[in-house]
């Protein structure tokens, strides 16, 4: 991600104890709406660091349910103002001859934030009528996954300016980093993610590791279930939604994961 399009500067008052305020220039998380449209239809809007646009809108489409497959994308391009100018914040899908989608589903939103107060079970259900369960359990070495956080954290640019980003990366069953990416959105980051592999053709990501850096919700484990990733591991905790969704779905889900220190929520872990 260009630092460019992830940050922005601006002017603040630093104060420190016995000191008089001093004004300096501070790098923030650049935050700004992305429209996203199918076929000219609007579909939904989110707020997202700006970068790897066409990995979010493909990621969000993958984890809704909407398209599977890379031929049914023929093209994403950006809107044009009046003045015939790109809008970078108006992304619109060409579907490939033949492709069809559901716009009345997208329009519905049925998963949503935590917030929404969803019931877990009738979700988990509605989930898994659209993404089977994970058909071969997986059981990450608690050396790989002991690992993990200070490979995220190295690889954490954005994060390093501002100190305002979450991320979501991806590993293969011994630890290599495959992609990070970095939003204001850790939902968006995750769909980054997802989207990498639908552009590269690699859905569904079996035998792989996805390391978050904040909470785990029930949409995180969802939306991991939707691209086929087995086991998740965070930084921090997860939500009582994800845990049943991990254990009705065959997933591994580790939530604090420090070092040697690991809470296992759901699945086993090899070592």
């Amino acid at each position: 991600m260009s630092l460019a399009k992830a940050t922005r500067t601006v002017s603040i008052a630093r104060h420190e104890s016995g000191a008089a305020p001093v004004v300096r220039d501070d790098a923030i998380a650049a935050e700004e709406p992305l429209e996203i449209r199918v076929g000219g239809h609007s579909v939904a809007v989110v707020m997202r660091t700006p970068g790897h646009d066409r990995e979010l809108t493909a990621g969000f489409l993958v984890t809704e349910g909407i398209v599977r497959r890379r031929e049914e994308v023929l093209d994403m391009v950006y809107c044009r103002s009046d003045g015939g100018q790109p809008e970078e914040n108006v992304l619109d899908v060409l579907l490939a001859p033949g492709a069809t989608v559901d716009l009345a589903r997208l329009t519905r939103h049925v998963f949503t934030s935590s917030s929404c107060g969803i019931c877990s079970k009738a979700s988990i259900e509605a989930v898994q009528a659209q993404f089977p369960p994970i058909p071969v359990p997986v059981t990450p070495r608690r050396a790989v996954l002991a690992a993990l956080p200070e490979k995220l954290r190295a690889a954490q640019a954005a994060f390093d300016a501002t100190g305002g980003l979450h991320a979501s990366a991806l590993f293969d069953a011994g630890g290599g980093l495959q992609v990070v990416r970095e939003d204001v959105g850790r939902h968006n980051a995750l769909d980054k993610v997802v989207g990498h592999a639908f552009f590269a053709e690699r859905l569904p990501l079996s035998g792989t590791v996805l390391l978050v850096s904040g909470r785990v919700s029930f949409e995180i484990m969802q939306k991991a279930l939707a691209a086929g990733i087995p086991a998740v591991a965070a930084i921090s905790a997860p939500t009582s939604a994800a845990v049943e969704f991990a254990r009705a779905s065959g997933q591994v889900l580790v939530g604090f994961l420090r070092g040697e220190r690991m809470n296992v929520y759901a699945g086993t872990l090899a070592g």
